[in-house]
């Protein structure tokens, strides 16, 4: 990566988009074009045991490329941003130390963006009791009440959050008791420290016609009933994993589980789990659409498909002044 200029910041690649729009596949043509070893920006693939569910690639899938923060910790752990901020940055530096670009692929747009701007999170304790006064009043009146309350005192964060994703709900209701300021007033206060980014970086964000990511979804959905994701999420709750886990309220596993408690049938299940992973999508995409420095690629238009690659690497060269000329040859 030669014709350094003046910014000697590490060189940070980034490329986002919502579940299904095809980050994975580009990622790894990307990856053997820049030298690059791949961090995922995932919140769900950092789970030992859990891969059907959340798309992980398998090693022999990986086509020689390095892949980083997956298959990290046991479902039981309540990894958080914070952890992920700490873990990234630091397989950031050992990439570079190794003379090579730090990739970071994903759509976890808090995981991703607290990198890229160094977000500097406080840690605000704990409150049990109101922890379990939550779950109660979720276990008691639903989900959609406890989000409600959220909405009340925090409609920022409520605007972001699923009412289903009810330990980051709580989390948020607990820090405006423990603070009295809303989380999404706080998380707007870091972003507005952040002067400059650690980083010199390339953020590259992709997208597509919504009705063809919509159908994605319920094709990928499809596939991952296919490939046994009944079966996994069984596994999961066999071994004593708890549903309340936060693993366990990821995309796919919270319906599944609803589905073999008998709460749900089959078909109610899958239909909630795509209806579920098509709103997540447009969060996602309104999450990275706040995103500073984003260069946004439609890849929904078929006949660019061969012009694609050639179109991503330019903005890479471009970003970081790197000859293009042999690299997408």
């Amino acid at each position: 990566m030669s014709n350094e200029t003046e910014d000697n910041r590490p060189r940070l690649l980034v490329l986002v988009g919502p579940t299904a729009v095809g980050k994975t596949a580009l990622s790894l043509q990307v990856a053997k074009a820049f030298n690059a070893e791949i961090i995922s920006g995932d919140s769900m693939q950092v789970y030992r045991g859990m891969d059907i569910g959340t798309a992980k690639l398998m090693p022999d899938e990986m086509a020689g490329i390095p892949h980083h923060l997956i298959d990290i910790c046991e479902p039981e752990h309540p990894f958080s941003v914070s952890e992920f901020q700490s873990l990234c940055n630091d397989k950031i530096n050992e990439i570079h130390q190794r003379g090579r670009l730090p990739f970071i692929v994903g759509g976890t747009g808090l995981y991703v963006e607290s990198v890229c701007y160094g977000f500097r999170f406080q840690e605000y304790g704990a409150d049990e009791p109101f922890r379990a006064e939550m779950r109660a009043l979720a276990r008691d009146e639903g989900s959609q009440a406890l989000h409600d309350r959220l909405k009340s005192v925090d409609p920022g964060s409520a605007a972001k959050l699923h009412p289903n994703d009810e330990g980051r709900v709580i989390r948020a209701l607990e820090v405006f008791r423990l603070t009295g300021k809303p989380l999404s007033e706080i998380q707007d206060q870091s972003r507005g420290d952040v002067k400059r980014s650690p980083y010199r970086l390339c953020l590259i964000g992709l997208t597509m016609e919504r009705e063809e990511l919509y159908r994605r979804i319920d094709s990928r959905v499809d596939d991952m009933l296919e490939a046994g994701l009944v079966e996994e999420v069984r596994g999961l709750l066999d071994s004593g994993i708890p549903r309340g886990a936060v693993s366990m309220r990821g995309l796919g596993y919270k319906e599944i589980a609803a589905y073999l408690a008998g709460e749900t049938n089959y078909d109610e299940a899958v239909t909630i789990l795509k209806r579920d992973t098509r709103h997540f999508a447009k969060r996602q995409l309104s999450w990275f659409r706040h995103m500073q420095g984003l260069d946004w690629v439609d890849v929904a238009d078929r006949s660019k498909n061969n012009a694609l690659f050639p179109e991503i690497c330019a903005i890479i060269a471009g970003k970081f002044q790197i000859d293009n000329e042999y690299i997408c040859s």
